[in-house]
């Protein structure tokens, strides 16, 4: 793939949502050149499912891939199990190698969602970080000083306060700092939270000759909840939600972080994001936002029904039944496991409570029977679980 020479597209893949860029007049001037650049984003596989915070450095490796550059997907199956701690406020606890597998076994297949899989290096630092030994880790570790990972605010704070720290989490800037060595990036990507860890790199390539990466920060999103998106916190909205997941999840979202998704986690023009955001009404907003980010992940043709949906459900508040996905559910089957399996309690205990509480019905008629078993006269009909789950019931299976 030939290499894309277009200011205006440099010019904002080098601003929209990004916090900083360190090296840009070098990295301009590359790009500017028709060189063909190798770009670097890693992921850690500490949790099984993509979202859309991990979604806005993705996004911007897809506009370097769109101008010709060769980007690298760099796995962290080594930095992984050490954990960073770079937007922690206490000390993260180790993976074991079991663990990182098996939350990377579908990482590849959720990034194709926003990548272009054939023209994509993917890399796996456990390849040569795990080869290292106290020889070269010591060469590493005399790059840095002692002063200049405790400086780093989050670290202090927890220093401050009494907090352990442990050696382990000093090593994590020393991996991913190498990882750009035996990539040979010329930039590298990254969150806001990530500085340390990027110019980190920066300095180790300096140190085996090769030319500083440049680095573009991305900004943080904040979650369902208004605090940043973690899986940790459970506030994510996961590239692997249903498109009727993600819609709702959006049309929930605050109103004040709607301009933040469109320019982070959509790629709809700017131009247009403005016109859209002179509307008045933040659910019709709301709406264009989930259009953006549901074609993004789910395709064109998937978009039409979802939104006739949302608008009947958050605006219009009409025929909500015409739109209401089936479950398919077992001729006497209990309805405590009904109620699990929808998500609709944490527990059989929960859902015991939930029916007693008068907050479950079937075509409007509240089950209060805790022992209460799906029959044949309940197929087609509609049952709501508290404000949120309503679905169709079918028994034919």
């Amino acid at each position: 793939m030939e290499v894309v020479v277009d200011e205006t597209k440099i010019d904002e893949l080098l601003s929209r949502g990004v916090s900083d860029v360190i090296g840009r007049d070098r990295i301009k001037e590359r790009l500017l050149s028709g060189e063909k650049l190798r770009i670097k984003f890693g992921i850690d596989p500490t949790s099984p499912n993509l979202h859309l915070g991990r979604a806005v450095p993705l996004l911007k490796l897809r506009d370097f891939q769109e101008l010709g550059h060769k980007v690298i997907l760099l796995v962290g199956n080594a930095t992984g199990v050490i954990g960073d701690t770079s937007d922690k406020n206490a000390e993260r606890p180790m993976l074991t190698h079991k663990d990182i597998e098996q939350n990377m076994k579908t990482y590849v297949n959720q990034a194709s969602k926003i990548l272009d899989i054939k023209n994509l290096e993917i890399a796996y630092n456990a390849d040569w970080l795990d080869k290292l030994g106290y020889k070269e880790i010591g060469e590493h570790a005399d790059v840095f000083s002692l002063h200049e990972f405790i400086s780093r605010e989050n670290i202090k704070k927890r220093l401050d306060a009494g907090k352990r720290v442990s050696l382990r989490e000093v090593l994590y800037p020393l991996m991913q700092g190498y990882d750009s060595v035996a990539l040979k990036s010329d930039i590298e990507l990254g969150g806001s939270d990530q500085r340390f860890n990027l110019l980190a790199g920066r300095k180790l390539q300096e140190r085996y000759n090769q030319e500083p990466q440049g680095i573009v920060m991305t900004n943080l999103i904040m979650g369902t909840d208004g605090r940043k998106m973690s899986s940790s916190w459970g506030n994510i909205i996961a590239l692997t939600d249903s498109k009727r997941i993600m819609g709702e999840k959006i049309m929930n979202l605050p109103d004040e972080q709607i301009e933040n998704y469109f320019i982070h986690c959509t790629r709809i023009s700017i131009d247009k994001i403005k016109e859209i955001l002179d509307i008045k009404d933040k659910r019709e907003q709301k709406l264009f936002l989930a259009q953006g980010i549901i074609e993004l992940y789910h395709g064109k043709n998937e978009v039409e029904e979802e939104i006739r949906y949302l608008k009947n459900k958050f605006i219009t508040k009409e025929n909500l039944e015409e739109f209401v996905e089936e479950i398919f559910v077992k001729l006497d089957e209990e309805l405590l496991d009904v109620m699990l399996k929808l998500g609709g309690a944490k527990s059989r205990g929960d859902a015991r409570r939930k029916i007693l509480q008068n907050a479950v019905s079937i075509d409007g008629i509240k089950i209060n029977d805790v022992s209460y078993k799906i029959s044949s006269n309940d197929n087609s009909k509609i049952l709501k679980i508290g404000k949120k789950i309503l679905r169709k019931i079918n028994l034919n299976q």
